[in-house]
C-alpha cells in the first residue's frame, strides 16, 4: 500500500492535496499534519513513507529546516516541495537540501499529480521554464529561521564574491581591481549572479540579496 504525508498548515489547502493525493493509485493511504513537529510524530509512529510533500511556510520549523532535518533522518525516503514560493533561489536552495522534487502550488491537478507520479518513480522533478522575476512582480518570500549561505542558492565562490562587491557598492571596475581579473571577466560573473538569482539586473540583484538575507560573512 502507498503512503504519502502531507505536510502544510493551510486546512483548505491541505485537504485539498489530500483529496488529490487519493487519486494517485488504488488503495493509497494519505496522512497529514499541519506542521512539522506533529509530521515528526506521524513518521516516528506509522513507519516507512513512500513520499513526503512539505510546505515551506510552516509555522515554528520551516520548510527549509524541515527539509534538512528529513534528509538526515530518513535518508531514503523522499520529500517533495510543494510551494507558492517558486523563484528560482528558493527552488535552487531546495534542491540543494536534498528535495526528490519541486512542485508549484499554481500547476493544476492533473500536472501535480504527474509531478507526484513521477517523484514516487524515482525522477527528479523541478518547475520548467522559470522566468527571471521582475521587480514589481516580487513575492514574499517564505520564512527561514536561518540566514541562506550564498552556496544553498546555486552562488559559486567567486561569483559570491562579485555580489558582496556589488551589495557594497562597488562597481564593475573596483570589483576587478579588487580580485585582481579583467573587467570583463566581473562582467560574466556579475551574468551568472543575475541567472542564479533569476533576476537581469544590478538593481534586482541588490534587493534579492537583501530579501533573502543572503550571508557573505565567509566570502573573503
Amino acid at each position: 500500500m502507498l503512503k504519502l504525508l502531507v505536510v502544510e498548515d493551510h486546512a483548505l489547502v491541505r485537504e485539498g492535496l489530500v483529496g488529490l493525493l487519493s487519486q494517485v493509485e488504488d488503495g493509497v493511504h494519505v496522512f497529514e499534519s499541519a506542521d512539522f513537529e506533529s509530521a515528526l510524530s506521524v513518521l516516528d509512529s506509522e513507519g516507512d513513507f513512500d513520499l513526503v510533500l512539505l510546505d515551506l511556510a510552516l509555522p515554528g520549523i520551516d520548510g527549509f529546516a524541515g527539509l534538512d532535518i528529513l534528509r538526515r533522518r530518513y535518508p531514503a525516503m523522499p520529500v517533495a516541495v510543494v510551494s507558492a514560493f517558486d523563484d528560482q533561489p528558493t527552488v535552487t536552495r531546495v534542491m540543494n537540501l536534498g528535495a526528490s522534487g519541486f512542485i508549484p502550488k499554481a500547476l493544476n491537478g492533473e500536472r501535480l499529480l504527474l509531478a507526484v507520479r513521477d517523484v514516487l518513480a524515482g525522477n527528479i522533478v523541478r518547475p520548467s521554464g522559470q522566468m527571471p522575476a521582475r521587480l514589481d512582480d516580487a513575492v514574499p518570500l517564505p520564512p527561514s529561521s536561518v540566514s541562506v549561505k550564498p552556496g544553498e542558492i546555486g552562488l559559486t565562490e567567486r561569483q559570491a564574491q562579485v555580489l558582496c562587491l556589488m551589495v557594497r557598492g562597488l562597481s564593475n571596475r573596483d570589483i576587478a581591481d579588487q580580485l585582481d581579473l579583467s573587467e570583463g571577466t566581473v562582467k560574466i560573473h556579475a551574468t551568472a549572479v543575475f541567472k542564479a538569482l533569476g533576476v537581469t539586473s544590478r538593481t534586482q540583484a541588490l534587493v534579492t540579496a537583501a530579501r533573502y538575507g543572503i550571508d557573505f560573512s565567509d566570502v573573503f
